[in-house]
């Protein structure tokens, strides 16, 4: 596959004539535009008022931008990249990409692709001199662009995003509107590696420590010991027969079934408005914050039932994925502990304790959903019944176990 041209991106690639210079090139306009992109006005912008504000700028000053797009690289465990576009007088489009996208027809052979990976500035015509069609992505699919100029968005870090800047006319830019992009371009790479490396920051830490966590984090609070004190509802799934899976289970199997069971743990949590602070093997130990008590109390055992009624669908599997959970309501110590620059942003406390001696019992007499007396009290009478008393191990009192009426989730045999 052919491009029509392609040259390395430089301050003014092509030359223009005195009076595109004066008009464009040079003018206050265009400079307008780069102190727009430099502002802070710009910055605050979300993605969509971002690219229709430049949309909007281009075509004031005279440019002929019908199709505007940018391509931007992530890290993101599930989305490779975002495609933003715009055109006048018609909605932003945004288009999250998946992993795998990378290897797709449609993006494969683009001249995005190209202008990524080549680091190139590429001045394309959807038909090569031969009558070959360029393989174009969905957003320029359909157009009518004769001509579409793909500048590659650099940066010190991280992967290549791209802008894409297309037009109807039927000769293409000319020389001096394209230099007249050309020298927006600094700017425009500078405020998309910003809004990029923000949307990353708040990716990584959103994946590895969860959303909540992830403010305090960007909120300052990142030095050992502090700590604050929460009062929430706990929850502590476990699956069932993790030890004899991995035992007799070659490793890469074992870690398909966690992820699956995952999958179906996570989003329970997750839609009852709480959040999974960490992974401990296969358990899962997340909190619900929230008051009044009731209302967290009850949106963990929400959390619940939904994930046992995911895990059901895979009751009759080989191997078959149930779990064992334990709720209780307490106060807890939310905050930092660690050493030197290695920290760890945890829950610790006597009741996150008791959640997990709990979910021992469970575990050991085959019930799947054990809750505490202060868990059980914050539910309607009607819900619940005293499931047996327990000696705990590091509790000196025997603990009053509670467990919901009616049918209860079927676990496989050990």
């Amino acid at each position: 596959m052919r491009h029509l041209s392609s040259r390395p991106a430089t301050t003014h690639p092509w030359p223009a004539g005195a009076g595109e210079r004066h008009r464009l090139h040079g003018s206050a306009p265009i400079l307008d535009i780069v102190e727009w992109l430099a502002g802070d006005d710009c910055h605050a912008m979300d993605e969509a008022a971002f690219i229709a504000g430049l949309g909007r700028r281009l075509r004031s000053v005279g440019l002929p931008v019908d199709r505007l797009t940018l391509h931007l690289r992530t890290l993101h465990p599930e989305i490779l990249g975002r495609t933003v576009a715009w055109a006048p007088n018609e909605p932003v489009e945004i288009h999250d990409r998946e992993h795998g996208m990378e290897v797709s027809a449609g993006f494969l052979g683009s001249p995005v692709r190209r202008g990524m990976d080549s680091g190139e500035t590429l001045l394309v015509r959807p038909t090569d001199p031969t009558g070959s069609p360029w393989p174009l992505m969905d957003v320029f699919a359909g157009r009518g662009l004769s001509e579409l100029l793909i500048v590659p968005l650099d940066t010190a870090d991280g992967p290549a995003s791209a802008a894409a800047f297309g037009t109807v006319k039927p000769r293409g830019f000319s020389a001096g509107e394209r230099a007249a992009l050309d020298r927006i371009l600094p700017a425009l790479r500078n405020s998309c590696e910003l809004r990029t490396l923000r949307q990353v920051e708040l990716t990584l830490l959103d994946t590895f420590v969860g959303p909540g966590t992830a403010r305090r984090i960007l909120a300052g609070h990142i030095r050992r010991g502090q700590m604050e004190t929460l009062h929430t509802a706990l929850m502590l799934c476990d699956m069932r027969g993790f030890t004899s899976l991995s035992n007799r289970l070659p490793g890469a199997r074992v870690l398909e079934l966690l992820d699956l069971y995952f999958d179906q743990v996570l989003p329970a949590v997750a839609d009852a408005g709480g959040e999974v602070l960490k992974f401990m093997g296969d358990a899962v130990l997340a909190f619900f914050p929230g008051s009044p008590p009731e209302a967290a109390c009850a949106a963990a055992l929400h959390a619940a039932e939904e994930a046992f009624a995911r895990l059901a669908a895979f009751a009759a599997t080989d191997p078959p994925l149930a779990a064992t959970i334990a709720l209780h309501y307490g106060e807890v110590s939310y905050g930092n502990i660690g050493s030197g620059r290695r920290l760890d942003f945890t829950l610790i406390g006597p009741d996150v304790n008791l959640v997990s001696r709990i979910q021992a019992v469970g575990s050991l007499t085959d019930r799947p959903l054990l809750m505490s007396r202060r868990f059980a009290e914050m539910l309607p009478p009607a819900r619940t019944a005293l499931a047996g008393t327990y000696s705990l191990k590091g509790f000196t009192e025997p603990v009053d176990l509670y467990e919901r009426l009616g049918p209860q989730p079927e676990l496989p045999p050990l």
